[in-house]
């Protein structure tokens, strides 16, 4: 229990806040104040320096003597301004400025002192050397003192106890320091330091400035229950992505509130200030070394070039775009059939990316016209294919919808590639893909095929390159915002299954390996993204409320709902047919698959296509399954129809 302080001295803990939220001392006040130690503590040290004997003492010459001093002090005072900042937040550089203007004046008088006996001027500036050097001494002391007491006061009258933060700085490196240095210049004083900790075993176990350093493995519940710390400061620049990662995790499970000190590029007039700390994100908790992309190859790779983007204002498309403002292209064209998005994305570019040669089109990619009319008039050199639809639940229950726009988007897209002689087609394809258990995933698949059937068509001059990977942290309808809108509500936050994992990216992070994958592609490629661990839900779930300061099961509950129709517990980024080899980017491998029968894969996809609208909705899954042989669907409506569950497959592409 917290101890409860005497009404009286919560009375003068009040009085004493009001003073000084009031009042501070005015700089001519404290100029005063110094001055009149210089001449109280010199005639101390006359008294010292003569063993209290009082007739010994000229009290003229002395006087006079005192003048001369607190002129020169009074000197160097004005010039270093060690008057000027306020006593309550002194600090070590005020300490500091107050002790090169007295031994600039100490060094001053003793050279005019010199002199003066040199040439033999009045007894007047003949002031006994030993009597500065005590007067320095104990003009130190005095100023010193009064102003660590002042700041003392302050900070033991202006918050309660109870109302400031116990926190640890994970970091006893000079950001460390820093960080504790502006802590304790902090106005409203919330926080209070409990302890560093370090993986430096020469500072464990030692003070830091007062503050003790212990070992990270010091960090346990016990400690922190004890300490009453719910604060961690991460204040450590160079340190490798995972083991940044690992703390940031540990910190979150441990129920801690985490802020991070920003990069230095980012403080205020280079200063780093209390309010500038931030709570840590989501995305930072993924645990991977920046991407190092090929500067080089995508520039030249762009340059001058006329740019198609499908989906162009979806989570995906869009930071495609802007990924590629950053570069010397021709010309963006910009396609989705979102009007408002489409809206957000245009006043987005204007604002933030005025240079961007950009235009924006209204259309559905399945329009065969609109696209033949798009690629006559503006002659793309590189298309990026992001339009889809995306959610497994929705297409389970519209699997006409996912053939329609998925599918029959990649058919024409593809189609008017070759016929316009894109140079480069690149589709953003998904893990849902392999050995895929839902409508969405094999209708991604299938793009998949037509790509691979594309590269191989005689006469083909279009390099289609294929880019899978997993989920994307913020993506439009994606379980993050879907959690944070829940948290907000207040929970319950509802997960499928507690053993259900996921591949996690951020949205750049995919979007600039799309383009470094583009233009490693020759044609044919499916490239397969580095997506690092695979993350539970649930844990995903729980790092997300306590990130949004709330407890577990506590503060908020998580229910589990059961798996949807065509969801699994995990995904693949692979088939068990598919190996791959790597490339010169760690994070982007090549899958070596296995290759198809171009022309009657067309001819498939053409009758499906051509059929689809005409198909009941079982038949049309039959049509998928006999197209895409590693489909297993997992939705009972279509498994307990037929009555001997998953469909009867044949090989459509005999020997």
């Amino acid at each position: 229990m917290d101890l409860i302080e005497p009404k009286w001295m919560d009375r003068m803990r009040s009085r004493a806040r009001i003073l000084f939220r009031q009042y501070s001392l005015p700089r001519w006040l404290v100029f005063l104040f110094d001055g009149s130690a210089v001449i109280l503590s010199f005639h101390f040290a006359y008294i010292l320096r003569f063993n209290f004997e009082w007739e010994a003492i000229d009290l003229g010459l002395t006087m006079g003597q005192s003048l001369i001093v607190l002129g020169a002090y009074w000197f160097f005072e004005v010039i270093f301004r060690s008057f000027a900042g306020l006593i309550r937040h002194t600090t070590i550089r005020d300490i500091f400025n107050v002790f090169v203007a007295t031994t600039s004046s100490l060094l001053f008088l003793v050279l005019m002192i010199i002199t003066a006996r040199n040439y033999g001027w009045d007894e007047l500036l003949n002031i006994p050397l030993s009597i500065l050097l005590i007067h320095f001494i104990t003009l130190n002391a005095c100023l010193f003192f009064v102003r660590i007491l002042i700041k003392m006061i302050y900070e033991i009258v202006s918050v309660k106890p109870a109302s400031r933060k116990n926190v640890v700085i994970f970091g006893a490196g000079t950001m460390g320091v820093i960080v504790k240095r502006v802590i304790n210049g902090d106005t409203a004083n919330r926080y209070n330091i409990v302890a560093f900790l370090d993986n430096n075993r020469k500072l464990q176990n030692k003070k830091l400035n007062g503050v003790p350093v212990y070992s990270p493995k010091k960090l346990t519940r016990e400690f922190l229950e004890k300490n009453r710390v719910n604060t961690m400061i991460f204040a450590i620049r160079d340190i490798v992505a995972s083991e940044k990662t690992e703390i940031l995790r540990f910190g979150v499970d441990m129920g801690l509130e985490i802020l991070e000190v920003p990069a230095v590029e980012n403080w205020l007039n280079g200063t780093l200030q209390l309010n500038q700390l931030r709570k840590i994100k989501l995305k930072d908790l993924l645990g991977r070394e920046p991407i190092q992309l090929n500067m080089k190859m995508i520039e030249n790779g762009l340059r001058n070039k006329t740019i198609l983007v499908t989906g162009a204002a979806g989570s995906i498309g869009s930071e495609i775009v802007r990924q590629l403002t950053r570069f010397s292209v021709g010309q963006l064209i910009l396609i989705d059939n979102a009007e408002t998005p489409m809206f957000h994305l245009e006043s987005e570019l204007k604002v933030d990316f005025p240079h961007a040669p950009a235009k924006t089109i209204l259309g559905d990619v399945t329009d065969e016209l609109k696209m033949d009319q798009v690629f006559r008039k503006y002659q793309p050199d590189i298309v990026f294919h992001a339009a889809a639809y995306k959610h497994v639940p929705l297409m389970e229950s519209n699997p006409h919808e996912a053939i329609r726009v998925n599918v029959g988007s990649t058919a024409i897209m593809t189609a008017y590639s070759l016929k316009y002689g894109v140079q480069k087609f690149v589709m953003v394809s998904t893990d849902k893909a392999v050995n895929p258990t839902n409508v969405m995933g094999a209708s991604k698949r299938i793009c998949e095929m037509i790509l691979q059937a594309r590269s191989v068509s005689p006469g083909n001059r279009t390099q289609f390159v294929i880019t899978r990977f997993g989920n994307v942290l913020g993506s439009n309808g994606s379980v993050i915002p879907i959690f944070r809108k829940q948290i907000e509500e207040g929970g319950p936050v509802t997960v499928t299954h507690p053993d259900i994992v996921r591949y996690f990216m951020t949205i750049p992070e995919a979007c600039q390996l799309v383009l470094e994958a583009g233009f490693m592609g020759m044609g044919g490629e499916i490239f397969v993204f580095d997506m690092g661990e695979p993350v539970k839900i649930a844990d995903l779930a729980r790092r997300m409320i306590r990130l949004s300061g709330f407890v577990p099961d506590k503060d908020i509950k998580i229910e589990y709902i059961g798996l949807r129709p065509g969801e699994k517990l995990y995904e693949e980024l692979l088939d068990e047919k598919e190996r791959t080899m790597p490339t010169y980017n760690p994070k982007v491998k090549v899958a070596e698959v296995v290759q198809l029968d171009h022309k009657e894969v067309l001819t498939w996809v053409l009758d499906l296509l051509d059929s689809c609208a005409d198909l009941a909705e079982l038949d049309l899954i039959r049509k998928i399954e006999k197209l895409v042989p590693e489909y297993k669907t997992t939705n009972w409506r279509f498994t307990d129809t037929l009555g001997e569950g998953p469909f009867v497959r044949f090989d459509i592409y005999p020997d």
